[in-house]
């Protein structure tokens, strides 16, 4: 019998690479990803003052990074938009607590137009970043940073436009109440956005690139971590001591309070008397706590003189002043000297509230509404200090804490304490009061600086240049202190490298995302290129 000769194996087929993973397919489903985004702009309202889970913060970035990973430009659009709408009517719910809700809606919606807009350039980002290796270095190192100036260049985009912006809601404040806030003074608000956003942009990234069977690509988020958490408040030079006395009257301070001229400036003067024959290099009354101009009303010049002769000290106060055609948000030092008298306007008057622009189009919308602000305050180019002696005081007026470069010229003047004026009288006993005051205690830290931030109705408090509140007087109580503030001199690196950080932050912004997606373009056209060639190969 024959043996049958052994049937040959077929060739083996040629070994193939083994493909390296990539985050290519990585990606919610739309409905899910538009649920996590209403949820993360839910938990960063509750980051933010008055609640202030500073954790929070970060839970809220990576959810929303996760969401716009593989969105189209309009996925992008809605889900970016439904952050913003749930965070910003949540946040700002106290802009209709008087004038109703088309005003609160109008700007709530606007910022989350906006904000959805800001979500398409991270989502391109992940989309043409996405073909590279998920444990790649461009992936671990490369991608958080790219996504951290995305972000953060829609904070500064959002601050500055329209209108002179609303840079109210910002990541880096959230953290004013935690272990994290002392890294402002080094890193500026808007350099503490980024940084955050950094290190929850790499925990996405070691999430894709297979979470905990990689623990080594945690080391970015690890990294950044620790350099927030141990940096230490930069220190500025103790140079004295300074006794400011602070007013809060509770005046009829409101756009619809009852009231007849002289009656606010009648409140402060009463609230201020038991001040009187006590020590103080300074009295400082809050915004709006003269309702007549001085520089024009002998009788309020007249009041203001009595004022200052009793108190034995210089009176900075706050008045609607003109000169000219155009009128002014003003704090003026009031002194017995009319020759020592000085003065700053305000630099920021708030759109629709001092000032309406456009004002033929918006009153062929909402005629009852713009037409109640009666007064057109013109922006103030004196710099933001006064001098007290030999003591430089930096000012703020209201909403101008919001504004970086206000702080940082005050400080840059010579500012060694700051005082911010304020007026909260038609917000009074909402949150408005509690997110301004957040600010300020963040520019105490940002700058080294003591602040005394007093307000016609409150909270007004005086905080400690680490950011402590050592003093304050509650909302709707009529109160006077005179609190003793350390002086400091010195600049932060915040206050010193925080203009040019803004301004890369929006270059490297724009740069990084060209050159992605010139990268990006180019590798899909040579994959094409390589599939026409080699009709086997497969991506």
């Amino acid at each position: 019998m024959r043996t049958p000769l052994p049937t040959p194996a077929p060739a083996a087929a040629p070994e193939q690479e083994t493909p390296r993973r990539t985050v290519a397919a990585w990606s919610l489903p739309v409905w899910a990803a538009v649920l996590a985004s209403a949820a993360a702009g839910l938990l960063l309202d509750l980051a933010s003052a008055p609640v202030g889970w500073w954790p929070l913060t970060f839970v809220s970035v990576t959810v929303a990074l996760v969401a716009l990973i593989g969105r189209s430009i309009g996925g992008a659009l809605l889900v970016g938009t439904v952050f913003g709408a749930v965070f910003y009517t949540t946040h700002l719910v106290w802009v209709g607590e008087f004038l109703g809700p088309v005003p609160w809606l109008a700007l709530a919606g606007l910022e989350a137009v906006l904000f959805g807009a800001g979500a398409v350039p991270i989502a391109l980002a992940y989309r043409w970043t996405a073909r590279y290796p998920a444990r790649g270095l461009v992936q671990l190192l490369a991608v958080p940073p790219l996504i951290g100036v995305l972000w953060t260049a829609r904070e500064v985009v959002m601050g500055a436009w329209p209108y002179s912006g609303f840079p109210w809601a910002r990541l880096g404040m959230t953290q004013v109440g935690g272990p994290l806030a002392e890294a402002v003074s080094w890193t500026s608000v808007t350099g503490l956005s980024l940084l955050i956003v950094i290190l929850c942009a790499s925990v996405v990234q070691w999430i894709r690139a297979g979470g905990i069977r990689f623990m080594l690509g945690l080391h970015p988020a690890v990294s950044v971590a620790a350099l927030l958490v141990i940096a230490p408040q930069f220190p500025t030079a103790p140079a004295g001591e300074f006794r400011v006395g602070w007013v809060q009257g509770n005046g009829p301070t409101g756009y619809f309070d009852d009231k007849v001229p002289g009656d606010v400036l009648a409140a402060q003067t009463a609230a201020t008397v038991p001040l009187y024959g006590q020590p103080m290099d300074l009295l400082a009354w809050p915004e709006g706590g003269v309702d007549a101009d001085p520089l024009s009303d002998p009788a309020a010049a007249e009041a203001l003189d009595r004022v200052v002769r009793s108190a034995g000290a210089p009176l900075l106060m706050n008045a609607a002043t003109t000169r000219g055609d155009d009128v002014f948000n003003t704090s003026l030092l009031w002194t017995a000297d009319p020759t020592g008298r000085q003065w700053h306007d305000k630099v920021n008057p708030v759109p629709f509230g001092e000032y309406v622009p456009d004002r033929w189009f918006y009153e062929l919308i909402v005629p009852d509404l713009v037409g109640l602000i009666q007064r057109e305050y013109t922006p103030g180019s004196s710099p933001p200090l006064v001098q007290v002696g030999d003591v430089g005081v930096g000012l703020a007026i209201c909403f101008d804490v919001i504004y970086d470069a206000v702080i940082w010229d005050g400080a840059r003047a010579g500012a060694e304490v700051f005082v911010f004026q304020t007026n909260n009288a038609d917000f009074r006993g909402t949150d408005e009061n509690l997110q301004q005051l957040a600010f300020a205690r963040m520019r105490a830290i940002e700058t080294g600086r003591a602040v005394v931030n007093v307000s016609t109705v409150g909270t007004s408090q005086v905080i400690t240049p680490d950011g402590t509140t050592v003093d304050s007087i509650g909302v709707d109580t009529v109160d006077a202190s005179i609190t003793t503030v350390p002086l400091r001199t010195g600049l932060t690196p915040a206050v010193i490298l925080g203009p040019w950080l803004t301004a890369l932050i929006v270059l490297a912004a724009a740069g990084a995302l060209t050159a992605a997606g010139f990268s990006h373009r180019a590798r899909t056209r040579a994959a094409a290129a390589d599939r026409s060639t080699d009709p086997g190969r497969h991506p």
